[in-house]
């Protein structure tokens, strides 16, 4: 007799691999895109890359806002998606990318009209913060356009189409860096704009791009096809509003908390401040393998809950820790090994290279804990529960770093204790998540309109 249990696992990992590897693969573009960001500016000097590092740092505050409705859609279209109730999918769809817009409109406006107030908050030095304002404020132009890919990008993904948002990105990333390079340095008609022009270009090519992606699903090209009507369905708006809602909290948590780490680390200079973006930069390689399993499990997550399958929908969540725990650690252990020559890299600074090296080796050591936040927190959220990752995010991210940071800051402590503590941030936030997990609460949690089939 054949061991069904082994059939379902295999079926379960190659499941969670399909949806997975197309968006590890989207987020290592997106990835390699700040990357290139940090190195076409790394020969202006360590000002320019700390003056780009603090620009992504926004940027991500204004895309993590953004984020908190692409969870929400997520279990939504996924779940109507398991469910077969695909024009719900396609309303919801419509419904998420209109919200989307309306809120990237008005993150838009403080980032266009006071960058240089943003800028500083960071407590950088004149030169840097300038340099950042003009970042942050060619960025905001373009950010709706970032806003309509991204929720397109959500609505195909939780339908399982990982494919189309990765051919999209591809070429975007293409013509970002191309674009960031002529634009930084003045090559050909383009004029030289310095670290201004990495972000008109990176926002230029984002336009084009999303554009052709808007057009594509306006004529029917996907799964997921457009309402066409000038309304939204308001039912759906509530649900995106009560699941988003902790979401968006949490992102706006970590981003906001992120922004005053940075201006911790701003407190030891320069050369520390630079050293924490480019470490971030290269560790981002490893994370966004975790970032993948957690979409991937919270797609298929919302979709065996909406077949009504909990039993299958618990398994996805313990496959996906396991196979993002395998990847994750075999990839920050290889980045590592290497840390020397990545930081020798990026920046010939001395100083900036050896306070990278140990932030690299921090992270590294931190790779078990964060699997466990990528993916078992992309489960309770495509299960629809917002909550409880928010209350991890801010026991973590507070207790375990923001106060222990500053307490360290106060007491003269090297910057290297400032490193040391994200581990009790990610530290606590697994911790969580595994109790949440393991008592099935999660799988519970009612969406409106979507009754869970009894099994």
């Amino acid at each position: 007799m054949p061991d069904t249990s082994t059939k379902t696992s295999s079926s379960t990992s190659r499941r969670v691999w399909q949806l997975a590897w197309p968006t590890i693969l989207s987020n290592l573009l997106f990835t390699t895109v700040g990357f290139m960001h940090i190195k076409i500016v790394a020969s202006l000097g360590t000002s320019s890359v700390a003056a780009v590092t603090t620009g992504h740092r926004v940027f991500f505050l204004i895309q993590a806002i953004l984020m908190g409705v692409s969870v929400a859609a997520t279990a939504l279209i996924a779940r109507s998606w398991g469910a077969k109730q695909v024009e719900q999918a396609e309303m919801v769809a419509w419904t998420s990318l209109i919200m989307s817009l309306v809120l990237a409109a008005a993150l838009s406006i403080p980032v266009i009209f006071i960058p240089e107030a943003i800028a500083g908050l960071f407590g950088l030095d004149q030169e840097t913060t300038h340099a950042a304002a003009t970042f942050i404020f060619w960025l905001g132009l373009f950010n709706i356009f970032s806003a309509a890919s991204m929720m397109l990008s959500t609505a195909l993904r939780a339908a399982g189409d990982v494919i189309t948002p990765l051919w999209f990105l591809f070429f975007s990333s293409i013509l970002n860096i191309l674009f960031a390079y002529f634009l930084a340095y003045g090559i050909g008609p383009f004029p030289a704009m310095g670290v201004a022009g990495v972000a008109f270009g990176g926002g230029s090519a984002g336009l084009v791009i999303s554009c052709l992606f808007v057009a594509s699903w306006w004529r029917g090209k996907f799964r997921i096809k457009p309402v066409k009507r000038a309304t939204v369905d308001w039912a759906a708006a509530r649900q995106l509003f009560v699941i988003g809602g902790p979401a968006i909290l949490e992102q706006g948590i970590i981003q906001i908390a992120f922004l005053a780490f940075f201006s911790i680390m701003a407190q030891y200079g320069t050369s520390a401040y630079a050293a924490y973006g480019i470490g971030i930069t290269l560790v981002s390689f490893s994370l966004v393998i975790g970032f993948g399993f957690g979409i991937a499990t919270a797609t298929l997550v919302g979709q065996q809950l909406g077949a009504g399958h909990p039993d299958l929908a618990m398994a996805a969540g313990w496959r996906s820790l396991r196979m993002a725990l395998v990847a994750m650690i075999t990839l920050s252990a290889l980045l590592a090994w290497n840390a020397r020559t990545l930081a020798q890299f990026m920046i010939p600074d001395p100083e900036v290279i050896d306070l990278t090296v140990a932030f690299i080796y921090i992270i590294a050591l931190s790779q078990p804990m964060m699997a466990c936040e990528f993916t078992l927190a992309g489960a309770l959220r495509g299960a629809g529960d917002t909550r409880f990752p928010l209350i991890a995010t801010f026991c973590g991210i507070i207790l375990g770093r923001l106060i222990p940071a500053w307490v360290v800051s106060r007491l003269g402590f090297s910057v290297y204790w400032i490193f040391g503590v994200m581990m009790l941030d990610y530290t606590i936030k697994a911790t969580l998540l595994l109790y949440r997990y393991k008592s099935r609460k999660w799988l519970d949690v009612s969406l409106s309109g979507h009754r869970r089939p009894s099994d």
